[in-house]
């Protein structure tokens, strides 16, 4: 069965915070060109006033509809995403809702026994505008069903994390012909025990989700989590290493395996790719050399880690453990400027940078104090990239073979130093390195890939265990991805083969980096949505199916 329509929904529709978003986006344009407008994406309105920069509002789309939602109080914008296949998109104001947010959880824990009284931070905001959400789809299909379709549709509502799942189990209860799907991207108690220095793996047959939520503060998250993928017609996870992690911490199978795919349409292409490589190797070199006063030229090996701020889970702690001990590795044979590429709490672009960046002729020989860092924070003693750098001494001197530059902000390219998009900056690496000990999926590798920069991830990851898959060995740099075995106790060995892989690399010929290189572009190619969205459509009929049933016995 497929679908007429599809509603899905996701904190990150229009809202660039995350990987869902990239997600979300790269994946719409599949299901435009098959829906054609059938697939319409909800996302919050946090933007009020201000427009928002990746979407148009359209005072033509649903106008008849749009008008009815207003008398019942729904406060939306209709217009469209501004990514590739421009899908339907509307942004919904949740926050006249929080007055009846008392009698929202109570309906909640009657009909499903969904715990709201530990809520705190961003709970409550999410689940309002989960509420708001499902408030659109309800009064979108009693629209559909009055002015424009004769007979009754397959509607299907997808909702992504947690953060939507109180307005999944609203329709479930309000409108039991639609199809829902929960997708969860990561366990929120799995994250949280990973996060908090806990072994995760090794132990996960013995955790009790609920008690650990308890223990760990997230009570609420894991509560509505856990009842949603319970109540829900089709469970999803994005691999299977997290769907090991459903079964023993929120006591359910999954359904179906939705893994990440994305599009290659944002890669650069021939002469062009070239040009930007080039031009992205050029402006690396000159922030590092203006902040260290080095001259490293483009022979200089240029490698980064990116992604969330989890210093752990991310593997950031064996990113800086594997450039420090790099510093003494005789086998490596070039320069190493390495990049820390994750937002921390940024304050403003350091103006000591900035003034030498604009400087003409020759650079300063002299290093700027805190040579390690491009922006300032404001929370400069308490930050863990910054202290584990001071704990071991790695403050960039000239004759360090391996320097280490933090870059704390997002590359949105009005930073005030980059001054380049992520994606501009990514293919100027030579390699990347993602150590992660919790990662669902992975997409920094998988974008890394599709800029045919080879890259190093572990099989904790759902993307290099899928890597390995495709390989059907565990992955080398030769093989474009290089696939690290990780458990839970295994750190200091994790780094060491990090640094020899890097080292590896700076020895291997021309020819063989060429290999490494369309090796990493061909993995990418496979992860291409016209692969992944079967399991989509997997989904999609489990959800109908169930809904069917459902409907026959009422």
């Amino acid at each position: 069965m497929f679908p007429d329509y599809i509603f899905e929904s996701s904190w990150e529709v229009c809202n660039k915070v995350g990987g869902i978003y990239t997600v979300l986006s790269t994946r719409a344009k599949t299901l435009q060109d098959v829906l054609s407008d059938r697939i319409i994406f909800i996302g919050p309105d946090c933007w009020g006033d201000k427009p928002c920069p990746y979407f148009e509002e359209d005072s033509s789309l649903f106008a008849s509809w749009k008008a009815q939602a207003s008398k019942e109080d729904l406060h939306v914008k209709v217009g469209r995403w501004q990514i590739p296949g421009q899908p339907i998109a509307i942004l919904v104001d949740f926050n006249p809702f929080f007055e009846q947010k008392n009698e929202i959880y109570t309906q909640m824990w009657e009909l499903y026994g969904v715990d709201s009284l530990h809520a705190y931070g961003d709970y409550d905001e999410a689940s309002m505008f989960s509420y708001a959400a499902a408030k659109v789809v309800e009064s979108m299909y009693g629209w559909l069903m009055t002015e424009i379709v004769a007979e009754q549709p397959k509607v299907i509502y997808q909702g992504n994390e947690w953060m939507t799942g109180l307005g999944l189990l609203y329709l479930r209860h309000k409108l039991p012909q639609i199809g829902t799907i929960f997708t969860t991207h990561a366990t929120s108690i799995g994250r949280s025990i990973a996060g908090n220095n806990k072994p995760l793996y090794d132990y996960l047959f013995a955790y009790n989700g609920t008690q650990m939520a308890g223990e760990l503060n997230v009570q609420s998250k894991h509560s509505i989590e856990r009842q949603t993928a319970h109540n829900v017609d089709c469970f999803t996870t994005v691999s299977d290493i997290t769907a090991k992690e459903c079964v023993e911490l929120l006591d359910k199978p999954v359904d179906v395996v939705l893994p990440n795919g994305f599009e290659d349409n944002f890669v650069p292409k021939g002469a062009a790719f070239t040009r930007k490589r080039g031009a992205a190797r050029r402006r690396l070199l000159k922030v590092a050399n203006a902040l260290m006063g080095t001259n490293l030229d483009d022979d200089t090996l240029i490698v980064s880690t990116s992604g969330r701020y989890e210093f752990r889970n991310k593997g950031i702690d064996v990113f800086i453990e594997a450039m420090n001990r790099l510093l003494r590795n005789r086998d490596l044979k070039k320069q190493v400027l390495a990049f820390i590429v994750v937002p921390g709490w940024v304050g403003e672009p350091r103006k000591d940078l900035q003034e030498r960046l604009q400087q003409e002729g020759q650079p300063s020989e002299e290093p700027l104090e805190v040579p390690m860092i491009t922006h300032w924070l404001h929370n400069m003693g308490h930050d863990n990239v910054l202290n584990m750098m001071k704990f071991y001494d790695m403050h960039n001197r000239k004759e360090d073979r391996v320097k280490l530059i933090f870059l704390p902000c997002y590359l949105t390219g009005d930073d005030g130093i980059i001054n380049m998009t992520y994606y501009d900056v990514v293919l100027g690496n030579d390699l990347c390195i993602y150590p992660s000990y919790y990662e669902p999926w992975g997409y920094t590798p998988l974008e890394a890939v599709a800029f045919h920069v080879p890259c190093i991830t572990t099989d904790l990851a759902g993307f290099g265990l899928w890597a390995n898959t495709v390989f059907g060995h565990q992955g080398e740099i030769s093989d474009g991805v290089k696939v690290i075995h990780r458990t839970d106790y295994n750190y200091s060995e994790v780094a060491d083969i990090v640094k020899d892989t890097v080292a590896d690399y700076s020895n291997m010929t021309k020819d063989e980096v060429k290999a490494a290189r369309k090796n990493a572009e061909q993995l990418s190619k496979k992860a291409l949505w016209r692969h992944f969205i079967k399991q989509y459509y997997e989904a999609y009929d489990v959800a109908l199916r169930k809904a069917d049933e459902r409907m026959a016995q009422i």
